[in-house]
């Protein structure tokens, strides 16, 4: 039986679930640099390891309610395409494993929208987590808004 193993993190009360192979670093947060014309949800830029990346905050993408960034909050980044862009979340603790039979398709209720980057719900012990597709959850047209900014 075919197992992966998934990166967990916070938005709010809510647990998801990034495939591991898709994550390059996950850091503390640091204060980002507002970029002028930027889309709403995308924070700024940072200096990541000498490169100039763009850093999207998740609740803002999801429409959810903002809290206050403390001690836990990380960036999450991640290869996109041919460039790095990080994603801030409200808390990256840990690592779990999932076997095939513990992750069921999106719900019914998920609108077509959000199919494309939600790739399922694991559950693991009394616990549902969220599994999406950080590399699907910007648009083609947000990314190439993202790769226009001037920086």
């Amino acid at each position: 039986m075919a197992e992966n193993q998934y990166v967990v993190f916070k938005l709010g009360n809510e647990e998801y679930g990034i495939d591991i192979m898709n994550v390059r670093e996950i850091v503390p947060h640091q204060e980002s640099i507002k970029v002028p014309n930027a889309p709403k949800f995308v924070s700024g830029i940072i200096n990541f390891r000498g490169k100039v990346i763009p850093i999207v905050d998740l609740k803002k993408r999801f429409d959810l309610l903002e809290k206050e960034i403390d001690g836990n909050t990380r960036i999450i980044v991640i290869n996109l395409d041919d460039r790095q862009i990080g994603f801030i979340v409200d808390e990256a603790s840990q690592t779990i494993r999932l076997e095939d039979k513990d992750v069921d398709p999106a719900p019914d209720i998920v609108s077509s929208i959000e199919r494309r980057y939600i790739t399922g719900v694991g559950k693991k012990e009394d616990r549902l987590i969220i599994l999406i597709d950080l590399e699907k959850v910007l648009t083609e047209e947000e990314k190439e808004k993202i790769e226009s900014m001037d920086v």
